[in-house]
């Protein structure tokens, strides 16, 4: 069932998660392990992340270096079939320029297709740690809405091989990405608004925000949106704080605003545990706003922390 099904159809807030695959060398069993509590939740769709090779110098036994390619988190396609099948709900999985070209990308597509998974998250990725901005690969997509389109062109029976005619025609639900404090390389909010709107124009079904901790940011973005014309739904994103130095990873990486009162709370605690419990109770009172206020989904990002999700979710919910 699409995202977008499973939106209009609902009569309250949803509940999604997002997951990362396993570190390589780990059982899916690991991964299990932190879903299960949470399918108390019946969550409407679980998004998988994809992760891009990276590459890295190994010393060789003659002294010299040889370039290697690793992939840390292998699997996203797999554990969406494997999702589908032990929970029998949705999975979503990433779907990311980096690291792919417009041929593999399109057997990615079809690949999703035979495996009965109809909704993907348009995203166009992060630069590698040696780049310095995004590169692209050779024949490959440098921006999400390339890549959207692509999509969507496959969902109108459009290949890559011109000399396909009447080609299946796939039924992807599309989500893409919105940044209620703006995209890091956007030069102002306006116009990181307005290649957002171009997105839905290009047939993104519904947009998920990147983490916020401060609502009046989300709601200021929503009503943005409202205001350039962009009517798909409007997914938050969620994610909580469990110690201390996520206040500057987050804010170094994300780009992403911390409000005073949280930050300050996180800083008079005294351990992790402590910050676990500030960013709990943070994340309830986040949840409990919006979806008093309407919220089509509250999509919480896991990140290895099942058990903070499932309080809150639990006393949301």
């Amino acid at each position: 069932m699409k995202v977008i099904d499973h939106i209009t159809q609902a009569n309250d807030t949803l509940v999604s998660f997002e997951i990362l695959p396993p570190l390589k060398g780990k059982n899916i069993s690991s991964l299990y392990q932190n879903i299960d509590p949470l399918m108390e939740f019946k969550p409407a769709y679980i998004n998988v992340t994809y992760h891009r090779s990276e590459h890295i110098f190994k010393k060789k036994l003659d002294g010299t270096f040889e370039k290697v390619e690793i992939r840390k988190r292998p699997g996203t396609v797999g554990i969406c079939a494997a999702i589908m099948n032990h929970y029998k709900i949705d999975a979503v999985p990433h779907l990311i320029c980096g690291g792919f070209t417009r041929r593999e990308t399109e057997d990615a597509l079809i690949d999703l297709n035979f495996l009965g998974i109809d909704n993907v998250l348009v995203l166009r990725g992060d630069a590698t740690k040696s780049e310095s901005s995004f590169e692209p690969e050779p024949e490959g997509h440098k921006y999400a809405i390339d890549l959207l389109r692509q999509v969507k062109d496959l969902n109108h029976g459009i290949y890559l091989e011109e000399d396909i005619r009447d080609g299946f025609k796939t039924k992807f639900c599309i989500g893409v990405a919105g940044y209620p404090e703006k995209h890091f390389e956007a030069p102002n909010l306006q116009s990181d608004m307005d290649y957002l709107k171009l997105k839905v124009e290009a047939g993104a079904d519904y947009i998920v925000t990147q983490m916020f901790f401060d609502n009046s940011k989300y709601f200021s973005f929503v009503q943005q949106c409202r205001d350039a014309g962009i009517t798909v739904p409007i997914i938050p994103g969620l994610k909580p704080i469990t110690n201390k130095k996520q206040l500057n990873v987050i804010s170094r990486i994300f780009h992403v605003d911390f409000p005073p009162e949280l930050s300050n709370e996180i800083l008079r605690c005294k351990t992790d545990e402590d910050c676990e419990i500030v960013g709990t109770e943070w994340l309830i009172a986040q949840s409990r706003e919006l979806k008093n206020a309407g919220a089509p989904v509250l999509h919480y990002y896991t990140l290895g922390k099942p058990k903070v999700i499932y309080n809150t979710v639990k006393a949301v919910f």
